[in-house]
Order: structure tokens, then C-alpha cells, then sequence
């Protein structure tokens, strides 16, 4: 039994319910006002085809933007990122190690490295989680896809009902338009066959004609809507054929792309393990080389140091073991002061001893000479006596 556009409406419908794409109002399309002067046509089949064409925006939206939002083109470059980070990282090493040594500038490179990005098991790992990431999000969007897409193929299958009710609309829009056409030809044949005087009779055929005109006019608009509606459903529908089969060799190449993706990496893990495991270790055995280098390095620079110190110290050591104790020229510096001072101070005292005699003459004639002034004072008289008591 063939289904009617109801039927493909109500199916396309449940199965975007099911995805929660069914906005709970919607707007009412232009077109409705346009089909609303077809009702009294064939009310049930424009209804059929309002009800389809009323929903037409939302499922072109839907398809648009779940079908086109693919993003399995997103995250390559974290993953395309992360394995140019580590072998560029690895032939950093190789050069760090060209010259013999790993300057300060290199150092602090690879301390730079491993805060930013990470060492090699982490970059390995996020590889990992990534790719997995992009696969399950594919695996939801193919799924939702194929059931958007079989939704979208009942919607068609309602367009295509919707173009053959039109196509019935059509044939009784023209069979109105028609019997308008032949009615208003019988009307201008009476006005025309008229040959009274009576001016209100010929007034009365001659608006009962221009009513005519007027409902010629009202059908053949209404017929033209109809034509219009059959004619754009019969090329959006036979349009969107090849435009649904470009989506589904989308979907299906996204599909094979998943398959794909998830063979190479069900099969291919111990691959991406064993680079993770051989990178970790040719670092670590960058790092065991390196030690080892600046451990000889370290006791070969130590030993020439050794050897130019240590035979310093030792030869200081063997003179001040063996050598004098007190110099000589310390001992004889001494002994010469001592008798340098013994010669001056005889010297000195001979000078001190004339010195203090010639000192005590002038004290004893400067007393004497005093002497006699005051006694001549005394004598003359005039003079303080001394004191007697009271």
C-alpha cells in the first residue's frame, strides 16, 4: 500500500523527535497564506500539502547544519603537532650532542621542553586520546547523520506525495479557472444580445458580467498559485535528488573514514606503544650518555686540578717540615736594636746628666739674686711687714 504525505510527514518527524531537533513552536511559513486561498479547492489535500511545506525550513536547517558540521578536520593538527614536537625534540638532542657538550642556552631548553609540552610517554598519550576523541565523535555523527538523512529521504517522500496532490489541486484549479472563462463568455453574450431600453435590466447584465470578470480573475490567480506550487515542488524535489545523493556519499565517506581509523588503530596501538617506548628510552639514554660524559669529564678536570694544587701545597708543606724555624735576619734586626739603644742611651744620659747641673746653677743664682732685691727692699722700708696675729 503506497503511503500518503501525511504518512512520510508523520515518520520524517518522529525521527527528528527522537534526536530532540523538533523546536517545540515554529513559525508559519509564507507559503500557508498562499495555500489558504486554495482550501475550498480540495480542503484535505492542501492541508496535506500546507502541513508538509509549513515544516520544509526546519528539515533544510536540520540537514544543513548536522550534516555540514563535520569535524574530523579539526584536531589533525594536535596530532600532526604532537609527532613534529617529538622527532624535532629528538634531533635537538642529536645536535646538542654533535659539539661534545650542552651549553647553558641547551640546558634551559630542554627544562623549557619538558614544562611545555611534556616528555615523550605524555605526548605519546595525548596521540592517543586525541585520535580516540576524533573517532567517537565520528562514530555520533555518522549515527546521527543516517538517521537525519532517513528522515530527510521521508520528508522527500512527502514533497513528492505533496507534488501529486498539487497535481490535483491543478486539474480543479483549471477546470474552476475554465467554467469561469465559460460563464464570463455567456455573460458578455447577453449583454451583447440585449437590445432593450430599459437601462436598469442592461445595467443589472452588465454588472452580473463584471461580477463574472471578477471571479474569472479570483480563479485564474488560483490557478496560477496552484501551477506555481506543482511546478516548484516538482523541481525542488527532482533538484534535491542529486543534492541528497552528494550527502549520502558525504556520510558514507565519513563512515569508511571511521572504519578506517578504528581498523588502523585496533591493529596499530602496539605500533604508536613501541615509538612511545623507544623515544622514552633513546631520551633516557641521551640522559645516561650525558651523565657519563660529565662524570669523566668531571673526574678528568678534577685530577688536572689536583695535580697543579696539589703539588703547591705540598711543596709548601716539605719547606716549612724541613725549613728554619725563626730567620736568622729577624734575630740580627733584634740584636741591633738592642745594642743601638744601649749606645744611645749612654749618650743621652751624658747629655741629661750636663743638662740637669747647668739647670740647678740657674735656679740657684736666679734665687739668690731674688734674695737680695727683696732684702734691699726691706731695707729701704716702705714695705709690707708680715703678718703677727691678732
Amino acid at each position: 500500500m503506497q503511503k500518503t504525505a501525511m504518512q512520510y510527514f508523520d515518520r520524517a518527524m518522529t525521527r527528528l523527535r527522537d534526536l530532540g531537533l523538533v523546536p517545540s513552536e515554529t513559525e508559519e511559513a509564507p507559503v500557508i497564506a498562499l495555500l489558504n486561498r486554495l482550501t475550498d479547492l480540495d480542503e484535505p489535500n492542501v492541508t496535506a500539502i500546507a502541513r508538509t511545506l509549513s515544516q520544509a525550513s526546519l528539515f533544510n536547517e536540520v540537514v544543513r547544519e548536522q550534516v555540514s558540521s563535520m569535524k574530523l578536520g579539526e584536531r589533525y593538527n594536535e596530532i600532526t603537532d604532537a609527532f613534529d614536537s617529538i622527532r624535532k625534540d629528538a634531533k635537538d638532542m642529536v645536535e646538542q650532542v654533535e659539539d661534545g657538550k650542552i651549553d647553558t642556552f641547551e640546558r634551559i631548553s630542554n627544562i623549557w621542553m619538558k614544562a611545555t609540552r611534556g616528555d615523550i610517554a605524555h605526548r605519546f598519550d595525548k596521540i592517543k586520546e586525541t585520535y580516540l576523541e576524533v573517532a567517537s565523535d565520528s562514530k555520533d555523527q555518522i549515527e546521527r547523520e543516517l538517521t537525519i538523512l532517513e528522515a530527510y529521504q521521508d520528508f522527500r517522500g512527502a514533497l513528492k506525495s505533496s507534488e501529486v496532490l498539487a497535481l490535483e489541486v491543478l486539474n480543479k484549479a483549471e477546470a474552476k479557472w475554465d467554467d469561469a472563462k465559460a460563464e464570463l463568455g455567456k455573460a458578455n453574450e447577453v449583454v451583447a444580445a440585449y437590445e432593450g431600453e430599459d437601462l436598469a435590466e442592461r445595467a443589472t447584465l452588465e454588472l452580473a458580467r463584471d461580477e463574472k470578470v471578477r471571479e474569472l480573475q479570483y480563479d485564474e490567480d488560483r490557478y496560477q498559485i496552484a501551477k506555481d506550487l506543482t511546478d516548484n515542488l516538482t523541481v525542488g524535489y527532482n533538484t534535491s535528488e542529486f543534492i541528497m545523493a552528494r550527502l549520502m556519499q558525504t556520510t558514507s565517506a565519513k563512515e569508511r573514514v571511521y572504519k578506517q581509523a578504528i581498523m588502523f588503530f585496533g591493529t596499530n596501538e602496539t605500533v604508536l606503544t613501541a615509538l612511545s617506548a623507544s623515544f622514552t628510552g633513546m631520551f633516557g639514554l641521551h640522559e645516561s650518555t650525558e651523565s657519563l660524559e660529565a662524570m669523566k669529564e668531571g673526574v678528568s678536570k678534577s685530577l688536572e686540578d689536583l695535580a697543579d694544587i696539589g703539588g703547591k701545597v705540598q711543596e709548601a708543606a716539605v719547606r716549612a717540615g724541613y725549613g728554619p724555624t725563626i730567620r736568622a735576619d729577624a734575630v740580627k734586626k733584634l740584636v741591633e736594636s738592642v745594642v743601638s739603644f744601649q749606645s744611645r742611651s749612654r749618650d743621652i744620659i751624658e747629655e741629661m746628666r750636663v743638662l740637669a747641673t747647668k739647670n740647678a746653677e740657674e735656679i740657684r743664682d736666679s734665687v739668690e739674686d731674688g734674695k737680695q732685691r727683696l732684702a734691699k727692699l726691706i731695707q729701704e722700708g716702705g714695705t709690707l711687714p708680715p703678718p703677727t696675729g691678732i
